[in-house]
């Protein structure tokens, strides 16, 4: 009986919370408005919760926004923010591409070009060495199993290439965590997979935080693709942009999730260094749950946002990376 008493005072809780603090109705509720039907919200947007939750639902976006269009091209690319896929090749459902079944984690739930067709500009990958090949791999101590492999490099790369040849007007970053020690390793998979010609050439990156070049500017050179690694090497060998030159970020995992902190990880310069022109916000707990990520990613990841956009010297984030977005 006690138990059939406390649901029934959360059900009649969530009918009166969600029946009164909601402030707008009748198509009149704007982004991110408290809602209790889809019928409240403005077109183009709809009412959504997470599953976990009983109220707190909000009017969110049914379709993705391009941010050239809301607020033109004009301006330098790291004037813009980026939706960004923590582990984006880590995906839910993705089959064995080596005949063992995989023990390892999981961050999203959709391919590289649902991702990509959903608005999300900026992919972080882990570069491994791995049967001969390049692989996408969420492993720990540089090294890749069979257990923790996705799948190689060379598919999700085609993938990314496709996209850019059907959105000419599009700009995709790769984050890289690279353990590739094969002498041109990355080079060549870039190659084969097509996307040298959408390569944006490290003689062009800013020094000492300076602005970007103007995005349309790289879509008009077609040097539509943004890449850097956490190989300092590879800047000199390669032509890949070491990450640490150019972008500052805050602590991963729970260690970066704590109410009114944004430290830096161990591999940035504080995030208040302004000689780095591009700013990352990490927001993804140590073990993804997708449940628990859909709370985090609302209204806790906004906050941290502007926790993060102090740290920064008052620059916002111009990737915010989370697990299924």
């Amino acid at each position: 009986m006690g138990i059939f008493t406390n649901i029934l005072c959360i059900a009649i809780s969530a009918f009166f919370i969600s029946t009164f603090a909601t402030a707008c109705s009748n198509g009149q509720c704007k982004l991110l408005d408290e809602c209790s039907s889809d019928g409240d919200c403005e077109a183009g947007i709809y009412c959504f919760s997470c599953a976990m939750e009983f109220s707190g639902s909000r009017c969110v976006r049914s379709t993705a926004t391009d941010q050239f269009k809301l607020l033109n091209n004009s301006l330098p690319y790291n004037k813009y923010a980026y939706v960004t896929t923590h582990n984006a090749f880590a995906i839910d459902g993705e089959p064995s591409h080596t005949g063992v079944p995989r023990i390892t984690f999981n961050n999203q739930e959709d391919t590289i070009t649902q991702q990509l067709n959903n608005g999300v500009r900026a992919l972080m990958l882990d570069t491994y060495d791995f049967e001969d090949d390049i692989w996408l791999c969420h492993s720990a101590e540089g090294k890749c199993h069979h257990i923790t492999a996705f799948e190689p490099a060379l598919d999700t790369l085609k993938e990314i290439e496709a996209f850019l040849a059907a959105n000419p007007s599009q700009i995709i970053t790769l984050i890289l965590e690279d353990y590739v020690k094969t002498p041109n390793g990355l080079t060549n998979v870039f190659t084969a997979a097509g996307l040298m010609k959408y390569w944006f050439p490290v003689s062009k990156m800013p020094q000492n935080g300076n602005d970007w070049p103007l995005v349309s500017d790289m879509v008009a050179n077609n040097q539509r693709l943004v890449v850097f690694t956490s190989q300092k090497s590879k800047q000199q060998s390669e032509g890949i942009a070491y990450q640490w030159d150019y972008m500052v970020e805050n602590q991963y995992g729970q260690g970066g999730m704590k109410e009114g902190e944004c430290p830096n990880r161990g591999e940035s310069s504080p995030l208040n260094d302004k000689t780095k022109s591009l700013v990352l916000v990490n927001y993804s707990g140590t073990i993804p749950i997708k449940q628990v990520t859909c709370e985090q990613s609302s209204g806790d990841l906004i906050n941290m946002l502007k926790t993060c956009y102090a740290a920064a010297g008052n620059r916002w984030a111009n990737f915010a990376a989370v697990d299924f977005y």
